[in-house]
């Protein structure tokens, strides 16, 4: 008796998602480590030097954390209300931040105590950095002002109120120490130098501005409002290169990777969206919680932290490759003994045995090797079959129709049975790939219970809605042909006559003319 052959699935090939270097580097990162704060995270920022701890403003407290630790190493508490924006300098010995009371306070990473305090703003201060020279800061706040900051002894450089709305969002150049800039709600977006007594450049985003950001070398600038994340050529006077719509929320917040060849994007949509900056496409997504308010990238992209509106701090590091090289080293023995003996070339001598090998079966394969077909049909109907892998359940059909006891199958069966059959041909029938055979297990159910229509509501609304699809499809199939044919027409009236070389011959040469004689 010959083996049993298992059923054959035919399998049809599946767009995929298209898998990138950026795909590949980007899903480099372990399972996120979730650290619940006191308050929405307004703020996140990664020192500058080693160890590349990183401060995370929310609610009342700023607070310090270590590369891996899930524990705050450090807290600065001294605000009466909420802290907005605390920064570090560009040598991570200092830390400044805005607040609630419309004051600045300056800290040093090593002390508990503010060692400054800027009072001059007549509102809330959203807004505070430091200029590329160290001495100085500059802020924003929601009385429409922007000022420049000594540190040395505390007083005011100078002072813009040029916005007509609340200053939200700032940086400055790393270029040049006297320029910084500003965003706000009045939609607009200034570029302030120190030396002059007004803004340079004036910049309308269009919405509400939640983000700015300078590239390294200062000639371009990002700002982020809305739903859009627009880049503006600063060199040109503020023109506009590109405007971006990929979220569909309100974008909260921008940064760039180290090699400043990826730009970030966080918003309310709980996306963060990453873009390359030659071409300006998304290039990877990430999906979190909660919506987002906040976003920063360590130095060497090790760690990705994003701060969302319900207090939650998610922290991503990056899976170290130094496993795989010691895995591959402690396998060479093991490698070189299970190798041993396969180069081995048989004799003419020498006697080959074999095992047979034994195939484990699926259990619709057990009952078609034992002929019950109707249990067979039942094993593919079951909900972890037909929904997920239905081509399963379409290339059994197809076998028991090749055997043909496909109809004995079908037939004998109660009104549960019938309206699962019913309900999957229905849905698949209109699936290329399944057609063939589901029209035809189509015809089958409807010869053998037509005597029975009429006695169950549930069949025959499944009949009706199996007659509803099949109307459809033939309505689409149709349009497409009629669609067909429209094209063919036009394609007819585009393509240009060509001459061929019998037809120039006739043209070119003289025309004879051959008289007969009627009277022979």
């Amino acid at each position: 008796m010959a083996l049993y052959k298992p059923v054959v699935v035919q399998t049809c090939p599946r767009l995929g998602e298209r898998i990138t270097q950026d795909t590949v580097y980007w899903e480099g990162y372990k399972a996120p480590v979730q650290i619940k704060e006191f308050g929405a995270v307004n703020k996140i920022d990664f020192s500058p030097v080693p160890p590349r701890n990183y401060a995370v403003t929310a609610s009342s407290r700023i607070h310090i954390y270590g590369r891996y630790s899930q524990e705050p190493i450090k807290t600065f508490s001294r605000f009466k209300d909420a802290a907005y924006c605390g920064t570090y300098r560009d040598d991570g010995n200092l830390l400044v931040a805005g607040s609630e009371e419309g004051i600045i306070r300056l800290f040093d990473i090593s002390g508990k105590a503010p060692l400054r305090q800027f009072d001059g703003h007549a509102k809330p201060v959203h807004v505070a950095g430091f200029p590329s020279d160290k001495y100085r800061i500059f802020s924003g706040g929601d009385d429409y002002s922007s000022k420049l900051w000594d540190i040395p002894t505390g007083t005011e450089i100078v002072s813009y109120r040029e916005h007509t709305d609340y200053v939200r969002c700032g940086c400055a150049s790393k270029v040049n120490a006297d320029v910084f800039v500003t965003g706000s709600y009045d939609h607009t977006v200034k570029l302030f130098d120190a030396r002059t007594k007004s803004s340079i450049i004036t910049i309308e985003h269009g919405q509400p501005v939640e983000s700015v950001l300078l590239f390294p070398s200062g000639g371009l600038l990002v700002s982020a409002g809305g739903r859009y994340v627009k880049v503006w050529d600063v060199l040109k006077g503020g023109q506009l290169l590109v405007s971006l719509k990929n979220h569909h929320k309100t974008v909260t917040c921008l940064c760039l990777n180290s090699s400043g060849q990826r730009l970030l994007s966080g918003s309310l949509d709980r996306h963060v969206k990453i873009y390359s900056t030659t071409s300006y496409k998304v290039v990877h997504s990430f999906s979190y919680a909660a919506s987002i308010l906040s976003l920063a990238l360590s130095p060497e992209d090790e760690t990705i932290v994003v701060g969302m509106t319900n207090g939650v701090l998610n922290i991503k590091h990056r899976k170290p490759e130094e496993g795989k090289e010691k895995s591959q080293k402690k396998r060479q023995p093991a490698y070189r003994t299970y190798m041993k003996g396969k180069t081995y070339m048989p004799k003419q001598e020498d006697f080959s045995v074999t095992k047979p090998v034994r195939r484990a079966l699926r259990k619709y394969d057990k009952l078609l090797k034992s002929f019950q077909s109707s249990k067979a049909l039942d094993a593919v109907l079951e909900p972890s079959i037909r929904l997920h892998t239905p081509e399963v359940t379409v290339a059994v059909m197809q076998e028991l129709h090749r055997r043909g006891t496909l109809r004995s199958a079908l037939a004998g069966r109660d009104e549960k049975q019938i309206n699962l059959l019913l309900t999957f041909v229905a849905r698949r029938v209109i699936e290329p790939r399944f057609t063939p055979i589901l029209v035809t297990v189509a015809d089958m159910i409807t010869d053998i219970y037509q005597p029975v229509l009429g006695q169950s509501a549930i069949v025959d609304r499944q009949f009706l809605r199996l007659q509803e699809a099949i109307g459809k499809e033939i309505d689409y199939q149709g349009e497409l042909l009629e669609v067909l044919g429209m094209m063919d027409t036009l394609f007819a009236t585009f393509a240009e006559k060509k001459t061929t070389c019998l037809e120039e011959n006739r043209t070119s040469s003289p025309t004879e003319t051959i008289e007969t004689d009627t009277n022979d």
